[in-house]
């Protein structure tokens, strides 16, 4: 699959389909695509790259699951390193300026733990890029055929 073909296919035909299997290519095409206009974006401000990543966030959760799938595993497992991140930001401890009236620094504990949650993030990110760096089910697996199959028959 083509970088033209993974987008195309990302953002019309798969949108919000988490069902079926996604090629390494589709995946990691589909991902360089988001990670560059996302660069791009980022220098038209906050809001424009609110708006960017509100847009594709569903196709990229998507393809993720489908990537997943394509290896065996559930689709689902996509959502673990998204919730860690949202539950880490929840605990996080703030980082007040220096001379802030009314607020303490953070504790050393409080970094520590901060430290803690950095690590863990860290090891599921490695987890995940080794997970979806994994070559796909060769046959029909519980999920559909592999994506050429697919791909072929369109």
């Amino acid at each position: 699959m083509t970088l033209s073909e993974s987008v195309r296919t990302c953002l019309t035909q798969k949108y919000a389909s988490f069902s079926g299997r996604a090629s390494r290519s589709e995946y990691w095409w589909f991902m360089g695509a988001y990670l560059f206009f996302g660069m791009g974006v980022g220098l038209l401000g906050k809001a424009a790259q609110l708006i960017f990543v509100l847009a594709v966030i569903c196709p990229l959760v998507a393809v993720g699951a489908r990537r997943l799938q394509d290896t065996g595993r559930p689709g689902a497992l996509i959502f673990v390193p998204l919730a860690l991140a949202l539950l880490f930001a929840w605990l996080a401890p703030g980082a007040p300026a220096q001379g802030t009236p009314g607020v303490q620094p953070v504790t050393q504990g409080e970094a520590i733990g901060a430290l803690a949650m950095m690590l863990i993030q860290m090891l599921v990110a490695l987890i995940y890029l080794w997970l979806l760096t994994r070559p796909g089910d060769d046959r029909a697996n519980a999920y559909g055929p592999p994506p050429e199959t697919v791909a072929q028959e369109a």
